[in-house]
């Protein structure tokens, strides 16, 4: 099914990828609502109780009626000090809400207070007592009710000095080893809950981050996957060689550690001597907390802004503009990789230098704005082969330059640069690789005033959602088979070690108002089972909007239904990955209470792709809504009204690579047997096996 392989996949099914998202509680603190009796104003249904926001579980949820107010509420057992209140939303937050505390469960007392909330993880710092405490919400940010994962209270005071913020966040990691190439060590630093860093199965390893400065270390929290560490030391360094342990033990058990420290150092490292399972070690986050502010020097690149966000009336100046560069690779593994390629607004396209003497300090890469320009931001998108020192400079003739932007602690992956400059052409010049290849760009975009700007093809317009301009369907409805005029057959062996063989139009059928696409053991095209596939490719196509299916799947071992969508570039040549996909529902017949959603892209891909894993109820018993929300910037995927990934465009960015999803898609339906992600059938797996779609939707 996928053009790419999914073997490192296999291995993650040895641990859990529901979503985890880990709030913080500071050392003096105490979580005191956890577990405790929880009512609320309405539930959306039996499977989202109140209790469900204070079970400690963040794959369950508590989830209201579609109407306003809404309200949940916890009872402490008896009068407590509340210092903070954590609330981890799902999509369906609140905008307006209050926190509230009792002492009798009837008067309510007024603690905090917003009008502009904006959902996601909140950790709320507040000052009251009660034994009652109260989320009022008063306005909804969708159609939908509002929903909380967690709902979390905290008494007891937070360490003076001691930040909040995860100051490790998309900093260089590096690890004593990687289990495969889909658990690399960045994973554990890249705010995603969702990937993990894994070692090899020895003792000791270890997992270190790169501050960028020293710094004052006070606290660290380390999310564990299963092959959790029993005895390790936290450990820090200003050379990254010699080493100070500030926490040691001998018992540890896994699942969420918060840790409060003393030390200082630029590295941190966890050193793991013993092992909980034969498997090695492996961390889905970790964190590193110092005391006051993080520092902000001129070398700190900003967040990653919207297009809104850049600095005063710019435009972008670089787009298709020549480029020129030290050296630029032209074969086999980077065809082409010319310096056009970081000026062309595609962010699957790339500039590197050559391999042939190419991977050396200095390299550069400069762009020609047509005429003298003010420079105020640099954009700089990043392959693994990124500069850990460069300069950004200006010229007026190309020979002599002007830095106008320095460092020596380059992150990689997106650094949004706001600077201040004049000049007709402006350069990255690296001093210092991060690795032992050259230098290479998916985009470097300037942006500022003057130049000779040509002006990109704009984007559509981001839906509203909830969208309800439904702009393409089908019902199956009516005919017997396919609808040609909709949907391309799709006949041949499929990828991924695939078993069957796709044929045409006779694996598929319309009964009783569903498509069905079935897999049968039949020998044929060479192989000994047959299935359907079909897609939309030059019938229809969408850039944005919501995408959903309602599906009925099969159970058993080698089955392998899919909702999904791919770049309509792949039909013009591009290969896969470069074109994008964008996987809405993957499940395996040999668990169907699990269903994954991901994001397949030249920077993650196959086992390494940008997606999650949850596990709900057994999804081959019944039809099941698998949907896409999708915008410029960002998707959230759902199985009927439950969040299993939101992708969030500059997270995905500043901690994995390009997005390359800002273009047309079309949509697939398919039902694989065997392969590297499902695994192989056996004498288990029921044939024929049928795989049901009630309707395809998509709404602007």
């Amino acid at each position: 099914m996928r053009t790419g392989a999914i073997v490192t996949a296999v291995a993650a099914m040895l641990c859990t990828y529901i979503v985890l998202v880990v709030t913080r509680a500071d050392a003096a603190e105490t979580l005191l609502s956890q577990g405790k009796p929880t009512t609320a104003s309405s539930t959306e249904n039996a499977g989202t109780p109140a209790s469900n926001a204070t079970d400690g579980n963040t794959g369950t949820r508590w989830s209201s009626a579609f109407s306003d107010p809404q309200w949940i509420q916890v009872d402490l057992g008896s009068t407590q000090t509340i210092t903070r209140v954590a609330l981890n939303w799902e999509a369906a937050y609140a905008t307006a809400y209050q926190i509230q505390t009792s002492a009798n469960g009837t008067t309510w007392t007024q603690i905090y207070a917003t009008t502009t909330s904006t959902g996601g993880n909140q950790s709320l710092t507040v000052n009251g007592s009660g034994r009652y405490v109260r989320v009022n919400t008063t306005a909804r940010a969708t159609a939908y009710g509002v929903s909380l994962w967690e709902f979390q209270v905290y008494g007891g005071s937070t360490p003076s000095g001691c930040g909040t913020a995860n100051v490790a966040q998309g900093k260089t990691a590096t690890a004593s080893s990687t289990e495969n190439a889909g658990t690399p060590a960045a994973s554990a630093f890249d705010g995603n809950n969702g990937t993990r860093w894994s070692s090899a199965a020895s003792d000791p390893q270890w997992l270190q981050v790169d501050l960028g400065t020293t710094q004052a270390i006070c606290g660290v929290t380390l999310n564990w996957e299963a092959a959790y560490a029993t005895a390790f030391q936290i450990q820090t360094s200003t050379n990254g060689t010699t080493w100070t342990q500030i926490y040691g033990t001998t018992t540890g058990t896994g699942g969420v550690q918060e840790l409060t420290v003393t030390g200082s150092g630029r590295y941190v490292r966890i050193n793991g001597t013993a092992r909980a399972t034969q498997w090695g070690y492996s961390l889905w986050e970790v964190q590193v907390r110092v005391t006051g502010a993080p520092p902000t020097t001129n070398d700190t690149p900003s967040s990653s802004p919207s297009q809104s966000q850049q600095p005063g009336n710019t435009v972008l100046l670089s787009y298709k503009k020549p480029g020129f560069a030290s050296t630029s690779q032209n074969d086999a593994n980077c065809n082409p990789c010319t310096p056009d390629k970081a000026f062309d607004n595609d962010p699957a396209s790339r500039w590197a230098t050559n391999p042939t003497g190419g991977w050396v300090d200095p390299g550069w890469i400069y762009v020609d704005l047509g005429a003298t320009a003010q420079i105020k931001q640099v954009v700089l998108q990043w392959d693994p082969a990124y500069a850990v020192s460069y300069q950004i400079q200006t010229s007026n003739d190309a020979a002599n330059w002007t830095p106008i932007y320095n460092t020596t602690t380059g992150k990689g992956f997106k650094e949004t640069l706001n600077v201040t400059g004049t000049g007709r052409y402006v350069r990255m010049y690296g001093t210092q690789r991060s690795n032992g290849y050259g230098y290479s760009l998916w985009e470097f975009k300037v942006y500022g005033t003057g130049g000779q700007p040509v002006q990109p093809p704009a984007n559509p317009a981001d839906p509203i959602f909830p969208a309800t301009n439904l702009v393409w369907s089908d019902e199956f409805n009516t005919g017997t088979n396919v609808d040609t005029s909709k949907w391309t057959i799709d006949p041949g062996t499929g990828q991924n070690g695939e078993i069957q063989y796709y044929t045409n139009l006779e694996n598929t059928s319309i009964q009783g108002g569903s498509l069905v696409i079935e897999a049968r053991k039949q020998t044929l095209g060479g192989r000994d089972y047959t299935s359907g596939r079909i897609n939309t490719s030059n019938k229809f196509s969408t850039q944005y909007g919501r995408v959903e299916a309602r599906i009925k799947v099969p159970k058993g071992n080698g089955l392998w239904p899919a909702f999904w969508m791919m770049g309509t570039d792949f039909l013009t040549g591009r290969p896969w990955p470069y074109n994008g996909e964008i996987d809405i529902m993957e499940i395996l017949g040999k668990n169907t209470n699990e269903i994954y959603s991901t994001l397949h892209a030249p920077a993650y891909n196959g086992g390494g792709g940008y997606g999650q894993k949850i596990s709900t109820v057994d999804l081959s018993l019944d039809y099941h809504v698998y949907s896409t929300e999708w915008d410029s910037k960002h998707m959230t995927f759902r199985v009927d009204n439950q969040v299993i990934l939101v992708a969030d465009k500059d997270t995905v960015e500043t901690t994995r690579g390009p997005w390359v999803y800002d273009h047309q898609f079309y949509l697939i339906l398919n039902l694989a047997v065997g392969g590297d992600f499902p695994g192989p059938i056996d004498a288990t797996t029921p044939f024929p096996s049928r795989m049901y779609v009630d309707y395809v939707r998509v709404y602007k």
